[in-house]
């Protein structure tokens, strides 16, 4: 499992209103849930026709320069 140190932004009353983590940690729970969507979408799509590797690439690249990436 991964730790994540975090702080927590509370407010006078001592009410948690935000949690701050590391910029690492951010990227790693990102990837971790990118990883997950895109196992779930593979098997939903599993009977679908497949794509050759250099389809899949220029589809990828399509999607991230759709995202601005």
């Amino acid at each position: 499992m991964l730790n994540i140190q975090k702080r927590y932004i509370i407010d006078e009353n001592n009410n948690k209103l935000a949690v701050e983590i590391d910029y690492k940690t951010f990227l790693k729970i990102e990837e971790i849930l990118e990883d997950h969507a895109l196992y779930h979408l593979i098997q939903e799509t599993e009977d679908s026709d497949s794509l050759t590797l250099p389809e899949a690439k220029k589809y990828d690249q399509q999607l991230l320069d759709e995202n601005g990436n």
